[in-house]
């Protein structure tokens, strides 16, 4: 049976050993702010392709990396022009010192991996304890991406994460997109394997409604806790597949920033790429501000606040469920051994 107190402080420090979005692909071409977990962050392309990140903060006088530019594969403080080795954090030079001048030994920042994948670049804090999946929905798929607008909002990523999750807010959240859905959710099965969590909803077509214009679709979730979802509709042989990724990343314990993607199957009917991703931004921006009137703002795992759950919340109470596992087995991991 799980200690596990699940308060703001030691889901913190759990996190910092997950893997989080820290930046689109296409945007860093020129140093990006960015912040994880209180952590402010710089993440930038090295000349030669490779992505970065580093502490934001320039250990010589504080000035912010992300307001400098590349230069080879360091960033260059704008302040007193210091470089920083996007690989190790580094201080490759500095431009006040004369001749032979010797570089201090503590001029460093902290340097973080940097993986791109679904068109976005993710980052860990500490040791990853869970490798980035590769969902297997979607191995034998020809997608076409596209990387969407990152949404920041005045909510915990965990419950921007289980907002995605949730049947039973569509006819009232996404009256206007999603039309007159039947509020009545039905029986799911769902299963639940470690961090992972399946189910699949069968979602009729809505007259009138642009969401579901391309015809009747089963929608198949699929979860990795704490903060990647992910829904595969499947339209049918004549109409074809298209995919959603939802991994908000958090900026603190009540903030963050959804970063997400929609791809099209190559044979996918239903509309280009880029239809599907205004389609689906009409989606989340009616989702947004219903996010941030939450109280708590985020999920509360400590049982901070009374909620009173009902069968529809099947999926997310699972949800919870594998965060927690996922919590308690990076503590575990991160225990001194006997």
């Amino acid at each position: 049976m799980s200690t596990t107190t699940y308060d703001p402080e030691t889901l913190r420090e759990a996190y910092r050993h997950v893997w989080f979005v820290v930046a689109r692909s296409e945007d860093i071409g020129t140093p990006q702010p960015a912040q994880l977990l209180d952590q402010p962050l710089v993440v930038f392309r090295a000349e030669d392709g490779t992505p970065h990140v580093l502490d934001r903060r320039c250990v010589h006088r504080g000035g912010d990396l992300s307001m400098g530019k590349v230069i080879g594969s360091s960033v260059q403080c704008p302040y007193h022009g210091w470089r920083f080795d996007g690989a190790s954090g580094g201080c490759s030079h500095i431009p006040s010192l004369a001749g032979e001048g010797r570089i201090p030994p503590k001029a460093a920042v902290r340097s973080y991996p940097a993986v791109e994948r679904f068109g976005h670049v993710w980052t860990c804090l500490g040791d990853p304890v869970f490798d980035l999946p590769h969902p297997p929905e979607i191995a034998d798929l020809t997608l076409e991406w596209r990387a969407a607008r990152p949404i920041p909002a005045k909510c915990g990523f965990m419950a921007a994460t289980e907002n995605f999750r949730d049947m039973a807010h569509f006819p009232f959240v996404h009256e206007e997109s999603m039309g007159e859905v039947n509020p009545v959710v039905p029986d799911l099965t769902v299963e639940r394997e470690g961090r992972e969590v399946r189910a699949s909803y069968h979602y009729p077509r809505v007259p009138g409604a642009d969401f579901s214009s391309a015809g009747d679709s089963w929608m198949h979730y699929h979860s990795y806790a704490p903060g990647i979802a992910t829904i595969l509709y499947d339209f049918g042989p004549e109409i074809g597949k298209r995919y959603l990724m939802d991994f908000p990343s958090p900026v603190s314990y009540d903030e963050c920033v959804i970063y997400w993607a929609v791809a099209t199957d190559q044979d996918f009917t239903g509309g280009s790429v880029d239809e599907i991703l205004a389609l689906e931004t009409v989606v989340f921006n009616e989702d947004t501000p219903i996010l941030e009137g939450l109280r708590p703002r985020e999920v509360p795992l400590a049982d901070q606040a009374l909620e009173v759950s009902c069968p529809a919340d099947i999926y997310t109470l699972n949800y919870r469920r594998a965060t927690k596992f996922a919590v308690d087995t990076i503590l575990k991991s991160r225990r001194p051994g006997p």
